[in-house]
């Protein structure tokens, strides 16, 4: 054997071994693996159906992008009308109703223009001097869909985070207004979990103007109230949730988490488990003149409105700073994935919330390979009674279709589900057709006289366009239910694709190439076939 044949032979072998070994490492005890240099330390996975873990449905609240976008345009109109030299008498958002109160009626064209302007709001209504306003149809549609890729993206990068990310895990849109989350296993806890799915993450940084041990003693000292522009804010103790200090802060926030670099676990001088994070270069500008502005002063770090620590500035401080806040290393870095995420821009609400066991998982997981081995054996007893030679050739590309298949999941390391181990079997079903349609197109030649030689290479060419023709058209398919399932559908889509890859190759390389070896170019008189 030499040539091209031979050279093709030995690369199939090659490929042969190589997904063998892949496939031969998922039988291996994960310990195992991972304290061999030998075997890889992850291979196929199992989905959540089959592992078990818990299934999320978190909704978003999408009215309150549509009145944080009102807030822009009521702020974009006065400063418009602030270049016209006009004032307004009142500006204030309701929901999803904007109403401007004019002074006087000169004031209304151009109110009306500055609105117009904007290009965004529709007119309502409204009586006397007020005027009403809201988004256009087409201006909420897209901040409802811009807001919801924001929070796809936001809870995708905590779920999946470089550093801490949950393999496996599912985070995908449903519907118009919510969002599946699915971690397979016990691979994070329960409330850990929630509080990154809940968490806004809204990071900011203020100067403390005063502060007391409660709040009701804070407000005691303004019996004129503490005016528009400023707000109280507290400080709870993490176990207890009392509150330790309230303090008086300016209601917009000097520098905001959306300059923030980086954010990661660190520990103090004591060991205690602290967040440091580090502001991109904009950011370390101002953080610069802040605290160099404000040394000797309280710096209030707030999360969700919540204040964290409020810690006196010392000196100028740039890029780098810490969060502090009597932490568990755990919640300390959970801070950080939030903060390294960034912030959601509307609330979350968990509509849906439920431990799928693993009720089907091993039971499944055994049924699923007796049905395989069960189907298969039944194949292969088939084709090597009904094609005799040439079926023992379809029963060696069958088995090299199935190594291949789990060989090359394990190596991108894919996720079987329950519907993947479905699809598993469906494959097996469909590469055995592949080598039916081959078969039968040669005996078509044969039966018209041709030679062995002949009949095989004839039959390979016209059944190449009828296999490939009915896989794309099923690939096609799987590639759909990948881009449009979810969870367990797309390991389905996975294992399918997959599948018609692999099976392709077998029926129209391994098989051709077994051909090729015998009887290849020997002159005989019949096929085995």
């Amino acid at each position: 054997m030499g040539g091209p044949v031979g050279f093709r032979a030995i690369s199939v072998f090659l490929l042969l071994v190589l997904f063998s070994f892949m496939t031969a490492a998922n039988f291996i005890p994960k310990e195992d693996r991972v304290a061999s240099n030998f075997w890889p330390d992850d291979g196929l996975r199992l989905g959540l159906d089959l592992r078990g873990g818990i299934h999320w449905v978190v909704g978003v609240e999408l009215e309150e992008a549509v009145t944080q976008e009102l807030e822009f345009v009521r702020q974009s109109v006065e400063e418009r009308l602030e270049r016209k030299q006009v004032s307004l008498a009142g500006a204030s958002v309701d929901g999803e109703r904007l109403t401007l109160q004019l002074r006087s009626e000169d004031d209304r064209a151009a109110v009306i223009e500055a609105v117009d302007d904007t290009g965004v709001a529709r007119g309502t209504g409204g009586s006397g001097l007020d005027l009403e306003y809201a988004l256009t149809d087409d201006w909420i549609t897209e901040v409802r869909e811009r807001t919801m890729l924001q929070v796809l993206e936001v809870l995708r990068r905590r779920i999946d985070d470089p550093q801490r990310g949950i393999p496996d895990s599912v985070v995908t849109r449903q519907g118009d207004d919510r969002v599946l989350v699915q971690i397979p296993g016990e691979q994070i806890d329960r409330d850990r979990a929630r509080n990154l799915l809940k968490s806004t993450g809204f990071l900011e940084f203020k100067i403390v103007e005063d502060s007391d041990v409660s709040e009701e003693a804070l407000r005691r000292r303004y019996p004129d109230g503490i005016g528009d522009d400023r707000v109280i804010l507290v400080e709870k103790d993490r176990q207890t949730e009392t509150v330790v200090a309230a303090y008086l802060l300016p209601k917009v926030a000097a520098i905001t988490g959306a300059y923030l670099e980086d954010a990661r676990l660190e520990f103090d001088q004591t060991q205690a488990p602290i967040v440091g994070f580090r502001f991109n270069a904009a950011g370390g500008e101002i953080f610069g003149r802040l605290t160099e502005t404000n040394i000797g002063r309280g710096l209030a770090v707030v999360l969700d409105n919540q204040v964290y620590s409020a810690p006196s500035i010392r000196g100028r401080i740039t890029m780098q700073g810490q969060i502090t806040g009597n932490y568990t290393s755990e919640e300390a870095a959970d801070l950080a994935v939030i903060l390294r995420a960034g912030s959601l821009s509307v609330p979350t609400t968990i509509e849906e919330e439920r431990t799928v066991g693993p009720g089907l998982g091993q039971d499944s997981i055994e049924s699923g390979a007796r049905a395989s081995i069960i189907g298969l054996v039944l194949v292969l007893f088939f084709a090597a009674g009904y094609y005799r030679l040439s079926g023992g050739y379809a029963a060696v590309a069958l088995l090299a279709n199935l190594v291949m298949l789990i060989g090359l999941m394990s190596f991108f390391e894919a996720t079987l589900t329950l519907p993947g181990i479905a699809g598993l079997v469906l494959t097996v079903g469909m590469a055995i057709d592949a080598n039916v349609i081959i078969f039968e197109r040669i005996r078509e030649e044969l039966r018209g006289n041709k030679s062995v030689r002949a009949a095989i290479a004839t039959g390979f060419q016209k059944a190449t366009g009828a296999v490939l023709d009915a896989n794309i058209t099923t690939l096609i398919t799987a590639i759909i239910l990948y881009q449009y399932g979810t969870g367990p559908i797309k390991g389905f889509a996975v294992t399918l694709s997959v599948g018609i890859v692999t099976s392709v190759f077998a029926a129209l390389l391994v098989t051709r190439l077994l051909f090729q070896l015998y009887p290849g170019e020997r002159n005989v008189q019949s096929l085995s076939i």
